[in-house]
């Protein structure tokens, strides 16, 4: 089981981004989907969940209303669509599957 998050980058303040993650080895509707992001010297924070395949995405109060998560099962892909980012939204950003599986994290780097 795999996966692969891409998409991160530098950009300025105000600025977007959309961070994707492809999965490999998971039946498509396996399992929640999530984001997770570190920045340095903090701890690891929860930034949205999808947790099936129905339900909505839920967002940390941090992103509400600037991060859209979605889940293209057909594609077993997750985004995470980020506008008006803010120098706070520095972070490794990881893709989570089923609370359990872990990709190799992504770096989102806005400056001010």
């Amino acid at each position: 089981v795999q996966l692969q998050a891409c998409g991160g980058g530098l950009v300025q303040a105000g600025g977007s981004l959309r961070l994707t993650c492809a999965a490999s080895g998971f039946a498509s509707d396996y399992g929640s989907v999530a984001w997770f992001r570190q920045a340095p010297g903090k701890e690891r924070e929860g930034v949205s969940c999808i947790r099936s395949f129905s339900s909505g995405a839920t967002y940390a109060d941090s992103v509400e209303g600037r991060f859209t998560m979605s889940r293209d099962n057909a594609k077993n892909t997750m985004y995470l669509q980020m506008i008006n980012l803010k120098s706070e939204d520095t972070a490794v950003y990881y893709c989570v599957r089923a609370q359990a599986y872990w990709g190799q994290g992504t770096q989102v780097t806005v400056s001010s």
